[in-house]
């Protein structure tokens, strides 16, 4: 008989290195996928690791193989502490998206480190990794991923948006889900608000006394990326590359640079959710807590922005992802042509046992 119902343990590491978010799911299907969130902890890196895994991609292969190895071994000891703590025993499978280090989907490549086979050796669970490298090799962009789980999980919402490291948007348009990445967000705010020797902007109280520096938001809008169609997704590389020179060449102050970005994060928001009155939009990541990127984009659309419990705004990914490894355990699809621009739909990722 066909298992409908799961525990799994979702990790995700995204790339503004907040630190690893662990969520135990119990997920269950009658007519519908159901999901309960029983227990959530975010282990924050230390500034070692913040520092590795940043400057992972200047690494040569040899010490970018080594970077691997370590962040597994690392993923390793938090999992299984985080399982010992919580006295988790039975689990179906560690569902883990692994660090990001580099997504050039244009050259055909994407590397999430921390996604070996030695993850499932060291913590004696099955575990289910490595989502976006197929649909990479299918012709697909590997990002965003996310929208197989708004499509089950949350398709009560016109739009899911996520504000991460990077903005991204997910809709249902004509029988078929679409999304891609808007804009930068953490990785750009938080960049400056560490030049100030904070981990990044609370609440927005820096942006918030900053002035507007009309130059730079112009110069910000016409990003050539914006221009183009979906499917489309963002990577750190574009931001070292086109965002943060683009900023240090016009402007030095940061409560300006906080200012004018966030501005600039809400109008790129605002175009793509429309004017429908009617619309809910279901925001998650950490981005939510920033009170004065909220109000900015509050400002600029018509559409319902609903904020979600603090536990669904910082686990929403870590959620989904153990939603992609239960799908692929059930070798169901878990990515959208729709979405990535792959050839076919397809159910990715890899299955390693203990």
């Amino acid at each position: 008989m066909e298992n409908h119902t799961y525990q799994v343990l979702g990790v995700m590491s995204g790339t503004s290195l907040d630190g690893i978010d662990l969520a135990l799911i119990s997920f269950a299907k009658e007519h519908k996928w159901e999901f309960t969130i029983n227990v959530a902890e975010t282990i924050s890196y230390t500034p070692e690791w913040k520092k590795r895994l940043s400057q992972g991609i200047k690494l040569d292969p040899e010490k970018l193989q080594d970077l691997d190895e370590d962040y597994t071994s690392h993923l390793a000891k938090v999992i299984s502490d985080f399982l010992a703590k919580h006295e988790i025993v039975e689990l179906d499978a560690i569902c883990s998206h692994g660090h990001t280090i580099k997504h050039e989907p244009h050259n055909g490549l994407t590397l999430q480190i921390g996604n070996l086979p030695e993850l499932a050796e060291y913590t004696g669970h099955t575990v289910v990794c490595d989502f976006r490298v197929q649909d990479v090799a299918m012709g697909g962009q590997g990002a965003p991923l996310v929208p197989v789980g708004d499509e089950f999980l949350f398709s009560g919402y016109k739009y899911c948006l996520n504000l991460g490291g990077f903005a991204n948007v997910s809709t249902s348009t004509a029988g078929k889900r679409i999304a891609y990445d808007i804009c930068a967000v953490n990785t750009v705010l938080n960049h400056y608000a560490e030049k100030l020797g904070k981990e990044y902007d609370n609440n927005g109280d820096i942006a918030r006394q900053g002035r507007l520096n009309p130059e730079l938001l112009e110069k910000l809008e016409a990003l050539p990326f914006y221009k183009t169609p979906a499917p489309k997704s963002l990577g750190v590389e574009y931001v070292n590359k086109e965002i943060l020179p683009l900023i240090d060449s016009l402007e030095k102050e940061i409560p300006t640079v906080l200012r004018t970005y966030t501005q600039h994060i809400a109008l790129q928001i605002s175009n793509e959710l429309g004017s429908d009155a009617s619309a809910e939009v279901l925001v998650t990541g950490g981005g939510c807590l920033n009170i004065f990127l909220i109000q900015q984009i509050k400002k600029m659309t018509l559409t319902n922005l609903m904020i979600p419990s603090r536990e669904l705004i910082n686990y929403k990914e870590a959620l989904i992802f153990a939603f992609l490894g239960v799908l692929k355990l059930r070798d169901e699809i878990n990515v959208y042509s729709s979405v990535t621009g792959a050839e076919s739909d397809h159910s990715s990722g890899e299955i390693y046992l203990p």
